[in-house]
């Protein structure tokens, strides 16, 4: 699946992909643990480089940003297993360029942001194509979750935590 300039799955990319062909609910579990990988290895990378201090409510960003980075493994490790439980072959890990985003704090928040954010809103974009309820709703717990980092990450890059009313998939 296609990728842009190493923030994660494109939406545009997921719907010209399904527009092409219908997607299977097996192909929108790898595009979303290729999407957790994404996150995961970045957190996993850029953690320890930089140390952030605290929230505006006293709480350790350090420690928020390590909560987040556990999060992704486990959403990696519980797609991962449901992929292979249902016969599957998981994507594996790839390697990204995160660019400029470990020269400094405000380039690792920023990018931090505009991987949650894509992820929001990749997930709200797959989600058309899983027609197993059980699916459909462990997807929709991981969004949940991914919209709270994004919304903590928007609120740290000063930006509003909700800025609209509805999501754009």
């Amino acid at each position: 699946l296609a990728m842009t300039i190493g923030f994660g799955p494109s939406p545009v990319s997921i719907r010209h992909l399904a527009a092409a062909q219908e997607m299977t609910g097996m192909e929108v579990l790898n595009y979303a643990l290729t999407l957790e990988h994404l996150e995961y290895a970045f957190y996993r990378d850029g953690i320890g480089l930089f140390t952030f201090g605290h929230d505006s409510r006293g709480a350790s960003i350090d420690a928020n940003l390590a909560a987040i980075r556990d999060h992704e493994l486990a959403h990696v490790e519980t797609l991962t297993q449901v992929i292979t439980d249902l016969g599957g072959e998981p994507v594996a890990e790839a390697t990204y360029d995160f660019g400029d985003a470990y020269t400094d704090p405000a380039a690792f928040l920023a990018t931090a942001m505009a991987l949650e954010n894509t992820g929001v809103s990749a997930y709200d974009g797959a989600g058309q194509y899983i027609d197993d309820g059980d699916l459909l709703t462990a997807a929709g717990s991981i969004v949940a979750v991914e919209a709270r980092h994004a919304s903590y990450l928007n609120l740290l890059n000063g930006m509003i935590p909700f800025p609209d009313a509805f999501e754009t998939p």
